[in-house]
């Protein structure tokens, strides 16, 4: 433990923020500096078209699905099943589909805003299953999500190591969700050989590889490793480094997570109104300060706490700042044990950097964390949150993420010394 500690210091520490350290730098960028959302291979590649009524398509295209088109200040935005902080997008997918009927044999990348599949990779005798799972070789799919993290570092700095990793446990969380909705179990992968396979990916430390999914038939079947290298293709069209991001992300990806035994959930949502939830989920930008009612907030509750299908795996408490719940009283709470009464509305909403959302919405949660690996635990809140997201929009209830908040005095609120990972708001 004190080794995971120093890397603490050495990164979550160095991405906090303070009253100060915002005033000081708030982080104005000029909006048409910002680098490409989207990676495309070139045009020679090989393509398939997702067909939404082919089951097979279906379940890979809703796990990245653009859902709406709009412009904020004369900006385009494509937002897709997964939030992001910024919707800065930094997060791409790759799958590597092996023994399904109507497709070639491969790995290929998502490429989201041409609804389509590029094959990147053929494969004969090798493939992923030699990086992720030793040993094995997966009838069905493999997923693979990455980040390609200027998108994020453009705008947030150092403080996007957080962000990235945030984004590709909302990643995680959408492929959990189109797997519910195509009656398809998974498990999540964190701990692998991540460096070997940004090497053989060509992503040349302009993007990185932060997790896997596997979903098909485990056979006891050795894989050998990818006999050629992807070419490089670069995610943005230009890029900056950040030394600080990319030595930061080679640390975490070398630590082991604690473990745990696999446990798919067992959810019981109508498949018609999740999937609404899915298509229709959207981060508020403002509560009315209306009341939820007790029985929905327990059944958030009950929900957080199905488990996540993965071996690999970080404690994550969750506390949770009553506002307007009826019939729970206002105060501070460690998941549903009142810890603290009160009214912590102002001192929420200041805390998470003057956010109005933290203030008028019904509850506000915070994430923490004494994590080993810092990789990991980010992404397991990531997930939750989007886990949240979606059954709170399926109740009805609106829902947005919170990346930003000062993290000292939010311990301090909290009575905790373990990290605060992530914040979220729901309320109507």
């Amino acid at each position: 433990m004190p080794q995971s500690k120093n890397l603490k210091t050495a990164y979550h520490d160095a991405t906090k923020h303070s009253y100060l350290s915002v005033q000081i730098n708030p982080n104005y960028v000029d909006a048409s500096t910002q680098p490409t959302a989207f990676k495309v291979y070139p045009k020679f590649y090989r393509r398939v078209k997702l067909n939404v009524n082919n089951p097979l398509h279906s379940f890979i295209w809703l796990t990245s699905a653009v859902t709406l088109k709009k412009a904020y200040k004369d900006v385009p935005y494509k937002l897709r099943v997964n939030p992001s902080a910024g919707a800065l997008y930094p997060t791409e997918v790759y799958v590597q589909v092996r023994g399904m009927s109507g497709m070639i044999d491969g790995i290929y990348h998502l490429e989201v805003e041409n609804n389509c599949l590029t094959l990147i990779y053929e494969l004969i005798d090798d493939g992923l299953e030699s990086y992720i799972i030793p040993g094995k070789s997966i009838k069905g799919y493999i997923f693979l999500i990455s980040c390609v993290y200027y998108r994020s570092s453009w705008k947030y700095q150092d403080r996007s190591l957080r962000y990235c990793f945030l984004d590709s446990g909302h990643h995680l969380g959408a492929i959990a969700a189109s797997a519910y909705l195509h009656n398809k179990d998974i498990q999540l992968i964190f701990d692998f050989d991540k460096l070997a396979l940004n090497a053989v990916l060509g992503f040349e430390n302009k993007e990185f590889i932060t997790a896997g999914v596997i979903s098909g038939e485990v056979q006891e079947k050795p894989v050998r490793r990818l006999r050629l290298k992807v070419p490089f293709v670069c995610g943005t069209d230009y890029f900056e480094a950040n030394e600080f991001i990319e030595h930061s992300y080679e640390l975490t990806s070398v630590q082991q997570s604690a473990t745990q035994p696999l446990v798919q959930p067992q959810f019981n949502f109508d498949q018609d109104k999740f999937y609404q939830a899915v298509w229709n989920r959207r981060s508020i930008r403002r509560f009315r300060k209306q009341f939820i009612s007790q029985e929905d907030y327990l059944y958030i509750w009950r929900q957080i706490a199905q488990s996540i299908p993965t071996e690999n795996f970080e404690e994550i408490e969750i506390y949770s700042v009553v506002h307007r719940v009826e019939g729970i009283s206002p105060g501070l709470y460690q998941g549903t044990h009142l810890l603290k009464a009160g009214n912590f509305g102002e001192r929420t909403g200041y805390l998470c950097v003057n956010q109005a959302i933290a203030r008028d919405c019904a509850v506000t949660l915070f994430f923490v964390s004494n994590y080993i690996n810092y990789q990991t635990a980010m992404q397991l809140a990531g997930f939750f949150g989007q886990r949240i997201y979606l059954v709170s929009n399926y109740l009805g209830i609106d829902c947005s993420g919170i990346g930003a908040f000062y993290d000292d005095e939010t311990q301090e609120l909290l009575q905790t010394d373990k990290d605060v990972l992530y914040g979220m708001a729901i309320g109507k």
